[in-house]
This record gives structure tokens, C-alpha cells and sequence, in this order.
């Protein structure tokens, strides 16, 4: 019997399976690790379960309990070992592991509380080695780990040992920057942490590693393709005989089938496919898109393409066009203007925009060119801001603002005393407050106020009125820490009264799905379900909705549908406008990996887009903001 080979996992050295959404993914793994459970049980044996308190396992511990609550599984069987935790830290504190899983499944399923065995982050430091080695002796007492699920690699930091076993680990500065939000900043975050090793990882009979969204994405690459190295824990889990990688498009995004495919064997050469390779190789051989040749096209995997669509003459002009057909410097489309190769409609003129803000700062940051474009060419821009921002405002300029407030007490006559006595308690109370902790609903109030304040300076600087300005308030974000509600109806619905009121002609929206804290992709479901449910609306048909994105990550030239140019003046005003947000600057609360001011951060990748765009043949301009045409099916 001839085994046909899968070219196009070529490079994957362990299967892997991609999946559109994590929804099914989970599911799936979840219903995996009930089956094992119910197995152990049949045969009277106890199932040992490692698990990690990482976001891609969320909605596994979310179907895990659906099943328990629907009778199909039980858990008086099962001993879970936690993968990590921060120490020393009491394991009740927002960022506990402990606190993590509590909250997300041990209370919600009928194990045992002596089968709970999480790493515990207040044991002394003399005890730790003791601990750490009753710690593994208990897993080999029940036959050994039968699933671990895993996000990560725990805290096992670049430079750890293939046989290295459950221990206290010194973290080091990225995996300090990386967790700041957690700890409402670095310098809260703990030094050391403990967690279980590779090798205790490896000796897992089963293993299922998941990932979701672009930022896993280079993470996944590395494991699936790369070669093991210490430097890079996850690639490790190549050595697991009994390992399934469960990810999502967006995770998938830089292996070699989903980036270029065109090298792993024959593909789909439709437009997009088309604009893609031919960036790619320019980009390779450092060319501009009119100087390639068949020769260029034959000597890199594109021959193909070259039978089917060449000569490559014919590919370049269709491609270069198509590049250039996404150049505009009138995003709410130009008046009495052909716009049959304009990615936007000429009429009606001035139109009516919603430009959607998960934080009070993203708009400017992400599109603060466009927007500026877009009020000065006199279309009635509506701003909706869809959190206040308020975990995002250090303590110190709550303070300032309330002083500020006491001291115009004094100027304009107002109750000094009643004044004083807010300052002072404010004061009291965030000098109480532990690192971490959430705010009380006055401080939110009052940090809100202050993202507010700015948003509003911004909109005046770009002249657009306060009364198309909206705070929509989204109720998810209300929790007062880095952990959020699941999206709900009312969040929805205020987005599409919003909606209705305006009826707009263009509606802008962040689809920066790397954003560490995950309220840009609930604030993106939110406008997308609203939008769904308005699609018959008469308006609507008259409606092009376009995605941007942010501080983290910029649109794949191939992907993008609308490209606007920003002068050197442009870049200055989107700058100013920025930089009106002053409770963001100097220092972001939570920077993410990258220290840079969000400005630093956006002038660079505008500046780099216009760069690429020059290399591949287009006009030289000093930035470019991309956006993506989204369509509501």
C-alpha cells in the first residue's frame, strides 16, 4: 500500500491542527479529557490532571464544567497538580494561578479538596526544595501525570534543562514586562515563581498545548518548526510521543503552510494569494514589484504560478495596480471623483462616521492620520469610546487630578472643605490599597474621568464636537481589575443604539486581536454582533465597515484593503493628538513586551508600512495607516 504524503506539513515536525475558532477546539480537547477521566474511573483508577492557568485554556475549564454540570463526567476521581505560580504571593490575590483555577473550574466540579494540589506560593524558602520534591513524589504515587494542558511552558524561563523537575525559578525581565498588567505594573510583579519542570512536563502521558490569536503565533512557529533548544522551552514538547497542538488561524500565522504555502506544494493562486507571494518575494529578493522575472518567479517555489497566470510582466502590472488602487488620501471617498478603483465610494459626501475606540486613546494612535483626514475633510465624525480605561491610570495622577480639584475649590468658591475631605480620603485609601488590588468604585470614577478628560482633548484638537463624542461604558470592563466579565447582551446593545441613532455611511473598528488584555477582541465581537443583527436595516446597505489596527501589530500589506498616506504635518498632528492623553505618557500602566510610548511605538510601524510600500514600488510618503474592508455576512 503507497501512504501519500501531506506536502504541505512539510516543515511540521509534530502534527498540529488549526482550527477557525477556539470554540470548537476546546470542545473538543474538553470532551478528550472527560473521555480519559470516565476510562480511569471504569477501571477504578485515579486520573491525575496538570493544568495551566493560561487564558487558551479558559474555555477548556468552561466545557469541562458544562459536562460535569450535565452528568457527564464526574471529578471524585481526579487529582489536579497546577503548572505554576507566582511566590512568594497568598494564593487568594488576583494574580494567584490557585485563585485563577478556583475561579474558573474547581468550583464548579465535585473533586475532592485533598485531591487539589496547587503550588503553594507561601511556603517558606527553606521548605521549597523539600516541597518541590514531595510535590513530584505525589504524582509518581499516582501513577504519573495522565494530561497536562498547557498555554506555555510554565515559568520554565530560556536556558532551562531538559531534566529540570518542579522548583523555584528566578523569572527574568521579559516575563516580569510580560505580566505588569496582572500586577497593575513591573515593579509589583514577584521575582521568582515556582513550577514544574520539563522534564515533569514530558513525563506526561498526554499533552495538549493551545494557542489562540497573532501574538501566540511566532510561539507556535517556533514549536511546530523550529528546532529544540533550550533558549526556547516550548520546543521541548517535540520530544512528547503523545503531544496535539490545538490552534487557532490567527496562532497558525507564521507556519510555513498558512505564510507561504506556495513552498509546501501546489496551492489556490486566487488575487490574494497572488499579492501575497509576489510580496513575499520582493520582499526576498529585495526588488520592487515591476523588476521581477519569470527567472525570479521559476528559482522560488512560483513556477506555477508563472504557468498559470505568467508572464510575469502580466502578474506585476496586475499586482502593482492593486497596490496602488489601495492609495487614497480621501478615506470617506472623493466628491465628483471616478471611484471605480477607489477603495471608497465618492457619494454621498460628507458622510456620516463612527469611529469605534476599545481605550480612550486607541482611535489616535491607530488611525490618528485618517481620523484628522477624515474631520478635515468635513464628514460628521462620530467618536465612541467603548471602556473608560480606567485600570489604566496610575494611582499618582488620580491624586494630581483630585489636588487639582481642591485648588479650583479655592478659585471659583466652591465647598473647599468637601474639596479637602475627597482629596484626603482618596488619599488614604490608595495609600491602603495592596499592588494589585482593584480600585474602589470613587477611584474608578475618578480615573475614569481623567481618560475622559483627554479623549475629549484630543477630539477638540481634531475639531470634532463633544456632541458627537460617546462614552459608551461598556459593562464587561467594569470589574475594576485586568480580568473581565464575558461579553454580554446589554454590552451589545448599547453599541447598537449608537448604531441606530447615527446610521452611518463608514464605521471604524479596532482589529488589533493582539492586544495583551483582550478588550480589543471583546469590543470587536461586540460591534460585529450588533452589526449582524443590523444588517436588514435600510441604512446598513449604504454601510462599509473597516478594521484597524493598533499599538501591538500592523495589517499584512497583502491584506490590506484601504492605504492612507499622512504628510509629515499629518504625522506631527496624529502625534499631538496622542500625546493629549497624558495619563499614557512617559509610561504606559501596561506597556505590553515593548517599554516605547504608544506614540514611539505607532509613528514607527506607520513610518516602516510607508518603507515598504516605497520598496515594493509605490510613491515615497513619510507613513502609511492600513485598514481592512470587513464585510457582515
Amino acid at each position: 500500500m503507497i501512504i501519500k504524503s501531506d506536502f504541505t506539513k512539510r516543515y511540521e515536525k509534530i502534527p498540529v491542527e488549526i482550527f477557525n475558532d477556539a470554540d470548537a477546539a476546546s470542545k473538543l480537547v474538553a470532551e478528550k479529557i472527560a473521555a480519559t477521566i470516565n476510562d480511569k474511573e471504569k477501571i477504578n483508577q485515579p486520573c491525575t490532571l496538570g493544568l495551566s492557568a493560561t487564558s487558551s485554556a479558559i474555555q477548556v475549564y468552561e466545557e469541562l464544567v458544562n459536562l460535569h454540570k450535565s452528568n457527564k463526567v464526574s471529578f471524585k476521581n481526579v487529582h489536579i497538580f497546577s503548572l505554576d505560580e507566582y511566590w512568594p504571593l497568598d494564593k487568594m490575590e488576583l494574580q494567584s494561578h490557585y485563585r485563577f483555577l478556583k475561579e474558573y473550574l474547581l468550583d464548579y466540579i465535585d473533586i475532592p479538596l485533598s485531591n487539589i494540589n496547587c503550588l503553594d506560593s507561601k511556603i517558606k524558602k527553606e521548605d521549597i526544595h523539600d516541597y518541590c520534591e514531595n510535590y513530584e513524589q505525589k504524582i509518581a504515587s499516582l501513577g504519573g501525570m495522565d494530561i497536562i494542558v498547557l498555554g506555555n511552558m510554565g515559568f520554565n524561563e530560556p536556558g532551562s534543562h531538559y531534566n529540570s523537575r518542579t522548583r523555584l525559578i528566578t523569572l527574568n525581565h521579559t516575563t516580569r514586562v510580560s505580566s505588569a498588567s496582572e500586577f497593575f505594573g513591573v515593579e509589583y510583579v514577584p521575582f521568582h515563581a515556582l513550577t514544574m519542570g520539563i522534564e515533569t512536563i514530558l513525563a506526561s502521558k498526554k499533552v495538549f498545548f493551545l494557542a489562540w490569536g497573532e501574538g501566540k503565533a511566532t510561539t507556535i512557529a517556533k514549536l511546530v518548526e523550529g528546532d529544540v533548544n533550550e533558549q526556547i522551552p516550548v520546543s521541548y514538547l517535540q520530544k512528547h510521543e503523545n503531544l496535539e497542538v490545538y490552534v487557532d488561524y490567527p496562532a497558525a500565522a507564521e507556519l510555513t503552510r498558512i505564510k507561504t504555502p506556495w513552498l509546501t506544494g501546489p496551492c489556490e493562486w486566487d488575487d490574494k494569494m497572488v499579492k501575497k507571494s509576489v510580496f513575499w518575494l520582493c520582499k526576498k529578493l529585495d526588488k520592487p514589484i515591476l523588476k521581477l522575472t519569470d527567472r525570479d518567479y521559476n528559482d522560488n517555489g512560483m513556477s506555477d504560478l508563472i504557468t498559470e497566470q505568467g508572464p510575469a510582466s502580466k502578474i506585476n502590472i496586475k499586482v502593482f495596480n492593486d497596490l496602488q488602487h489601495t492609495i487614497t488620501g480621501w478615506p470617506g471617498g472623493k466628491p465628483n471623483a471616478d471611484d471605480s478603483t477607489r477603495p471608497e465610494r465618492a457619494t454621498p459626501f460628507p458622510k456620516k462616521v463612527i469611529i469605534f475606540s476599545p481605550h480612550p486613546d486607541d482611535d489616535v494612535i491607530s488611525m490618528g492620520g485618517t481620523l484628522a483626514r477624515l474631520s478635515e475633510h468635513g464628514h460628521e465624525v462620530h467618536l465612541a469610546y467603548q471602556v473608560s480605561g480606567n485600570i489604566a491610570v496610575f494611582d499618582h495622577d488620580a491624586i494630581r487630578f483630585l489636588d487639582f480639584l481642591r485648588d479650583s475649590s479655592k478659585i471659583y468658591g466652591f465647598d473647599l472643605q468637601k474639596s479637602n475631605n475627597i482629596y484626603l480620603e482618596a488619599l488614604e485609601e490608595l495609600n491602603k490599597k495592596h499592588p494589585g488590588e482593584p480600585d474602589s468604585d470613587n477611584i474608578r470614577e475618578v480615573k475614569g474621568a481623567i481618560r475622559r478628560g483627554e479623549a475629549k482633548a484630543a477630539c477638540r484638537y481634531l475639531k470634532i464636537p463633544e456632541e458627537r463624542v460617546h462614552f459608551l461604558e461598556m459593562p464587561f470592563y467594569e470589574t475594576g481589575g485586568v480580568k473581565k466579565k464575558p461579553l454580554g447582551r446589554e454590552d451589545i446593545d448599547i453599541v447598537k443604539k449608537l448604531l441606530l441613532e447615527v446610521k452611518p455611511h463608514q464605521v471604524y473598528a479596532a482589529g488589533d486581536l493582539s492586544d495583551p488584555h483582550g478588550t480589543h477582541r471583546v469590543c470587536l465581537l461586540a460591534i460585529l454582533n450588533a452589526l449582524a443583527e443590523l444588517k436588514n436595516e435600510d441604512w446598513f446597505k449604504d454601510c462599509r465597515v473597516w478594521l484597524y489596527r493598533g499599538a501591538w501589530q500592523e495589517w499584512d500589506v497583502a491584506d490590506a484593503d484601504m492605504a492612507v498616506p499622512l504628510s509629515p504635518e499629518e504625522v506631527n498632528i496624529k502625534r499631538e493628538a496622542i500625546f493629549k492623553h497624558q495619563s499614557q505618557k512617559d509610561r504606559p500602566l501596561f506597556p505590553g513586551s515593548d517599554k516605547r510610548e504608544f506614540w514611539l511605538r505607532a509613528e514607527e510601524r506607520n513610518h516602516n508600512t510607508a518603507v515598504l510600500f516605497d520598496k515594493l514600488g509605490m510613491a515615497e510618503y513619510q507613513a502609511i495607516e492600513l485598514f481592512v474592508r470587513h464585510k457582515i455576512k
